[in-house]
């Protein structure tokens, strides 16, 4: 589990699906920032992890503070599944 920080908005929202580095991982959560005062495109901060690790996830047992974080352009990720699918 990680925090990923994205520059600009490649249209994920919660549960969505990414390629990361050759890795396929969920966004647990995301907060938009920049949309008032921030820079001059909105960021995204992600929690992502691997489906293995959402239950740690919902659960809280990490240390949020203690996560890895990389900082990544919209563009550079590969977008799987936009957001978690409800119909199913």
């Amino acid at each position: 589990m990680q925090h990923l920080i994205v520059r600009g908005d490649p249209g994920i929202r919660k549960d969505a699906i990414i390629e990361y580095e050759g890795e396929e991982l969920v966004c647990f959560g995301i907060n938009k920032q920049g949309e008032w005062h921030g820079p001059d495109e909105p960021q995204l901060w992600c929690t992502v992890g691997t489906e293995d690790e959402r239950e740690a996830y919902d659960k809280r047992q990490y240390v949020p503070h203690w996560l890895d974080v990389d900082t990544v352009d919209a563009d550079a990720l590969t977008v799987i599944k936009a957001k978690g699918d409800l119909s199913v």
